[in-house]
């Protein structure tokens, strides 16, 4: 992202503030036109090869189809390091990207033939090119596939247990179980087995239609969440929202795709309400190119239409680097460079 020291509207400090990122999904960052070539190269057939049509949906339920069907065309490391490369590479040119916590879903890609390390080493082999290349950092957490099961949940956190990788920095969930569910309840072993081994853990909660604030109380008292991924329907029951602000809970947020999925406004946003609230958010992609979106949107035309001025946004970018797993040294440089950028970026706003 071009630099001077020139005034600048408020656009462009939008895009331009330095961001961390901590829900985005590996599988949901192919672009359209990547994957079309990956599905031509292996042999996968999509359910559409025009990438004008591909990425078209009318529900969650579509949507995860889709994901699925795209995660097929990665068969090879060499596709993951490519996907992975592109995906940081384009959150830094849109929304000056710094660190990134990227899920991942093991269970998507062993029907490929794919070993977990084999997967992980073709993220990895992307995420230190775009490190090489932009400076950008990237860790990942293993998602756990409520659609499979909560054996495979079990199965998920002891394979991480047995094959550390300095780049697998926790746990999460995602998917609907079989029946359209979040039921975190039911994964209720794979986190035990995931916090008595000191992983930190995250799970999606609170998303959907016909969630509950309840869902969200299971994912910190059964599941003992470290934050939240989405969390919208906890404004349902403001005793949750007065806990939550009160124990500092941190929940990931995308702007874009909620609108997309659940038919939310911008304008009256329940993350605009969250934040009202004085729950701790941050805004991020969950899966841009499939939302028609990038890093810099969800700040320039999310942000901005959320009604958020600079100080807020300010806010939004700090929580993010608190919320992160960086270690504690890590994250307080990585604060006092955020706070230095922010305030010269600030300064310069017409």
């Amino acid at each position: 992202m071009p630099m001077d020291d020139g005034p600048l509207t408020y656009a462009e400090f939008l895009a331009r503030v330095p961001k961390v990122e901590l829900h985005c999904h590996f599988p949901g960052t192919v672009f359209p036109a990547t994957a079309i070539e990956l599905a031509e190269k292996n042999g996968v057939e999509l359910p559409s090869m025009d990438p004008d049509e591909l990425y078209r949906y009318d529900s969650i339920t579509d949507f995860l189809a889709v994901l699925q069907a795209v995660s097929k065309t990665l068969v090879e490391p060499d596709d993951f390091a490519r996907v992975a490369y592109e995906t940081l590479a384009d959150g830094v040119h849109t929304g000056n990207l710094r660190y990134r916590e990227m899920f991942f879903n093991p269970d998507y890609h062993y029907p490929q033939g794919l070993s977990y390390d084999e997967i992980v080493g073709g993220i990895g082999d992307g995420i230190r090119r775009a490190h090489g290349e932009f400076g950008v950092r990237c860790n990942l957490i293993a998602a756990i596939s409520r659609f499979h099961g909560p054996e495979a949940g079990v199965a998920l956190v002891e394979t991480v247990l047995a094959h550390p990788h300095d780049l697998v920095v926790g746990i999460g969930m995602d998917d609907l179980t079989p029946e359209g569910k979040e039921a975190p309840e039911i994964f209720v072993d794979a986190y035990a087995l995931a916090n008595e081994n000191g992983l930190n853990v995250t799970a999606h909660v609170g998303e959907i239609d016909g969630s509950t604030p309840r869902d969200v109380l299971i994912a910190l008292d059964v599941l003992g969440c470290d934050r939240i991924d989405h969390g919208y329907r906890i404004l349902g029951d403001p005793e949750v929202v007065r806990r939550a602000r009160d124990e500092r809970v941190h929940f990931t947020t995308c702007p874009h795709s909620s609108v997309w999925l659940y038919g939310f406004t911008f304008e009256e946003h329940p993350i605009r309400q969250m934040f009202l609230q004085g729950l701790r958010i941050s805004l991020n992609t969950d899966d841009p190119p499939f939302f028609a979106t990038d890093l810099g949107k969800e700040f320039v035309i999310g942000a901005a239409q959320m009604g958020f001025a600079p100080e807020h946004v300010a806010q939004l970018c700090l929580n993010a680097v608190d919320a992160c797993w960086l270690p504690e040294p890590e994250k307080e440089r990585l604060r006092e460079d955020f706070c230095r950028e922010i305030d010269a970026l600030t300064a310069r706003l017409t």
